[in-house]
Formats: C-alpha cells, structure tokens, sequence
C-alpha cells in the first residue's frame, strides 16, 4: 500500500499515458498526490484512465501524437494554462514496431519507430526542459531499454532509437543540472506488458506464453518483470528524494543485462 505523499503540489506530465508503463506510473504518481497531464495517441482509452483517477480537477488529458511537434507543444501549453509549471516529466511514449533483420526491416518502418521514439523524446525534452530552466527546478525520466544499452536483435529501429534516447539523456542533463534540473532514463528489460505480449505473439503465435517462459529462463529471476515495479522506480527518479542521480540509465531487467 502506497503511503508517501511526496508529489502533494507537484505537476507531473506522463506520456504514453494509457496503457503500459505510463499508466501504471500515472496510477502511482497520482496515489502520491501529483496533479498529472496525461498524454497518449489514444483519446477514448485516455479518457477512461482520467475518469478513474481524476480528483477535483487534478488530471487533464491530451490526446496528442509525440512525433508531431505541434502536438507537444499543445500538450505543455495545456500543462502550463492549467497548472502553470511543470515539476517532472515522465517521457515515456513509444513503439516497439516489426521484428524483422536488419537487410528486410524496411526503411518505412525504421523511420515510423525513430519518428515517435526518438523524435517525440527529443521533441518532449526541448519544450518541457525550456520552462524546467526557467523554473530552475525539474525533473524528467526518459524511457529507454536494456534495447538502449545492448544488442536485442530483429530490431534495429527499437534498438536505433533507445541507444538515442539514451544519448539524449546523457547530453542534456550535461547541458541542464546547472539549472537544477536532473534528467536520467530507465532501461527496462522483459516487463509483461502489452507490448511485450506483441512481441511475444509475433516470434510464438498462439503460442507466445510458452514462447515467454522460455525467453525468461535466461533471466536471473526467472521471470518478467511488472510494471509496478518500473513505476516504483519512475516515481523515486522524479521524486526529488536524489537529486544527485543525474545522466544515468538505470536498468531495470532482473539483472540480465549484467549476465552476458
């Protein structure tokens, strides 16, 4: 049970906000007592998540496509009409896109992944991190993958796109923890969520649970990780509670990335 109140005045905006990651993170960030702007490409599922968690006002959804930079800009004028600042960012949207080798993978679909993984990060850092100067106060945590720090295979626009994501990150909190601002990524590893189960399904079929249980005997813990446990660790990174983590990507995989 979720005790700590540590975003009691806080405004915190999510994306990718309706499934995945970002609701779960969203959920927990709320249960702390954050005023939240949550953001994803799908209005109606992003409006049942406001519906249940929306108290006195304290959420605004934006229905907006992170690869179109009017569409972030939209997204944190809203934040700022409504809540005036900005305290953390949680920039999360993304895709994982087709499996496929590098020589059949298709230069439409390389450009469609980089499009909402990279430039939407890229997009959501430049405009939050200019009022996060202005404040001299922030914090952002950029959603990356063990797919950013090693090899995955079959997927070179996912892995293209979080080793940038994992560039950005570096680079722009060289550029920003002068203004107080700290700005670090997490590294998710084999997290049971619906774009894992996706991806499961296109190696296995009908048969991707078996095709998952074999895919985590590899792993230290011998299991998938939750996104429970990734919102945790979201919700610390943006709490303030260690200002001092500043550039890092921190893992979050059950150890696997550290076996081979």
């Amino acid at each position: 049970m979720i005790v700590a109140r540590r975003f009691e005045g806080k405004v915190v905006i999510v994306t990718g906000a309706a499934s995945g990651l970002g609701l779960d993170a969203a959920e927990r960030l709320s249960s702390e007592g954050a005023s939240l702007i949550l953001v994803d490409v799908h209005g109606g599922h992003l409006e049942a998540v406001k519906d249940k968690l929306s108290v006195d006002g304290s959420i605004i959804a934006v229905t907006a496509d992170v690869s179109k930079e009017e569409d972030v800009d939209r997204y944190v004028k809203a934040c700022l009409d409504k809540f005036g600042r900005i305290d953390g960012f949680f920039n999360n949207a993304g895709i994982e896109g087709q499996q496929n080798l590098t020589e059949d993978y298709g230069s439409g679909e390389f450009d469609r992944v980089l499009k909402i993984n990279l430039n939407g990060v890229f997009f959501g850092l430049s405009a939050v991190l200019k009022v996060m100067r202005q404040q001299r106060d922030g914090a952002v945590v950029n959603t990356a993958s063990v797919g950013g720090i090693r090899g995955i295979g079959n997927q070179s626009a996912y892995a293209a796109s979080k080793h940038g994501v994992v560039g950005l990150t570096r680079n722009s909190a060289v550029e920003y923890g002068q203004f107080g601002i700290q700005i670090n990524a997490i590294a998710p590893g084999a997290i049971m969520t619906k774009m894992v189960e996706s991806s499961l399904r296109q190696i296995g079929g009908d048969n991707w649970l078996r095709v998952g249980e074999d895919f985590v005997k590899s792993n230290p813990m011998l299991r998938f990780g939750t996104t429970k446990e990734v919102s945790a660790l979201v919700a610390f990174l943006l709490s303030g509670e260690a200002r001092f983590i500043n550039g890092a990507t921190i893992p979050i995989d059950g150890g696997q990335s550290y076996k081979y």
